[in-house]
């Protein structure tokens, strides 16, 4: 919900355990009723409208997609929020009951949407995890950080937050497949503007 989900970083989908997916979804709806829409220097308000009209009305057309496909809404919603007829505003939404292979679980939203999805097995996990055609950043909860780790290696993922792990400006940053080639920051992003010569004798 971070910068009202217009960040390229910001997770869309959330993966649970089939046997805790009511808990989960029950945990997300909560957590979004706190970001209340609305002027961001009004009190009370915690979500700030999305950059345009067009961007406005894409991020409500995922969410309509999604319910069409067979998506849940258990929170927000692609109907304007109360009060904010006229603006950029988009409810801050959770979507349950998606499958992988929903538009909203497939598509980069750039919108304050969260879907979630179930797993059988950690291997069904990493199934979902990989099965999109972007790769730009997760994040891993588990026991231990050995077990999180062990699991993010296996990520077509540029960046992996484990366990909560904070953004490191110093780390590279970039994704695989379609979120692009190339880093940024670190060493990595400073050699992108480098040009390397080889001579051969």
């Amino acid at each position: 919900m971070s910068n009202s989900g217009q960040t390229c970083s910001a997770w869309t989908r959330l993966l649970v355990p089939a046997d805790q997916y009511e808990e989960a979804v029950a945990i997300a709806v909560k957590a979004a009723e706190k970001y209340v829409p609305g002027d961001p220097a009004a009190p009370g308000a915690r979500l700030g409208p999305v950059v345009s009209a067009k961007q406005r009305d894409r991020v409500r057309g995922f969410i309509e997609t999604a319910v069409r496909e067979g998506a849940r809404v258990a929170a927000g919603g692609a109907d304007a929020p109360e009060g904010l007829d006229s603006g950029f505003d988009v409810k801050a939404t959770i979507l349950a009951d998606v499958s992988p292979e929903m538009t909203v679980a497939q598509e980069e939203i750039f919108g304050p949407v969260l879907s979630i999805l179930g797993y059988r097995d950690e291997e069904h996990a990493l199934e979902i995890a990989n099965g999109t055609s972007y790769g730009l950043a997760g994040g891993v909860w588990a026991a231990d950080n050995e077990t999180a780790a062990a699991f993010a290696r296996r990520m077509d993922t540029g960046q992996v937050d484990i366990n909560g792990g904070r953004f490191n400006p110093l780390a590279p940053f970039g994704g695989y497949k379609g979120s692009g080639v190339g880093r940024e920051l670190g060493r990595h992003g400073l050699e992108e503007f480098l040009q390397t010569k080889s001579l051969q004798f």
